[in-house]
């Protein structure tokens, strides 16, 4: 039976092409380090006892800093990466 709802879903882009998925694991990879690093050294998050401490040394802690850059890096650099990656691999077929 054909119907206009039953269609064929393509592949994941990362599942076809090489290197794709690697570029995609590099932000969620680095957001669970820092995660994982804050719950390693706790006494490096002063947020956790924040005595006489300013707002920028609570906000700028190297767990927090690893984190946001593994964000930054998964929504600023991996996405257009993948578009390229997805463009290059499609125009080489």
């Amino acid at each position: 039976m054909e119907t206009p709802l039953v269609r064929d879903i393509p592949a994941d882009a990362a599942a076809r092409i090489p290197h794709a998925r690697t570029v995609s694991l590099i932000g969620p990879v680095t957001v669970a380090c820092g995660l994982i690093w804050g719950l390693l050294q706790p006494y490096r998050l002063t947020i956790l006892h924040p005595r006489g401490q300013s707002f920028w040394w609570l906000l700028i802690e190297p767990p927090l800093l690893v984190a946001a850059a593994g964000i930054i890096f998964a929504v600023v650099v991996a996405k257009p990466l993948l578009a390229d990656l997805e463009a290059h691999h499609a125009a080489s077929r």
